[in-house]
């Protein structure tokens, strides 16, 4: 269904004006902006993507995530691993946050040491 809408316009040079005015802003004449219908598209609302494999777009429940399916790179940090689930995905991002000072840095550089292959390691 179409949301009706209307639009001044000035019948000598066609300006359309969003609210009626006096003057016309496109030629300058006084009293020349006549009210029309202008029929207004409805925009779609939201539409549900079919989610893979046939299952629905519920939330679950951080135990049924299965962490098996995605190769882990380890750490060599059994925490850091049991913290990331198993260690890092190749080819994933990471964002560690905390106060200032408390060692993120220190971290990150010593694990990518550790990690056989290429590390990008991005401060901001």
């Amino acid at each position: 269904m179409s949301k009706v809408k209307t639009t001044f316009f000035c019948q000598k040079c066609g300006t359309p004006h969003p609210k009626w005015q006096g003057q016309c802003n496109g030629c300058k004449e006084w009293n020349t902006l006549v009210e029309e219908v202008v029929e207004k598209k409805e925009k779609k609302g939201w539409v549900e993507s079919k989610s893979i494999k046939g299952k629905g777009t519920r939330p679950i429940k951080i135990q049924e995530i299965d962490t098996d399916k995605e190769p882990r790179v380890s750490t060599n940090d059994s925490e850091l691993d049991r913290v990331m689930g198993g260690g890092l995905v190749p080819g994933s991002i990471t964002l560690l946050g905390g106060e200032p000072g408390i060692g993120k840095s220190t971290l990150l550089l010593q694990i990518s040491l550790q990690i056989d292959g290429k590390v990008l390691y991005v401060s901001g």
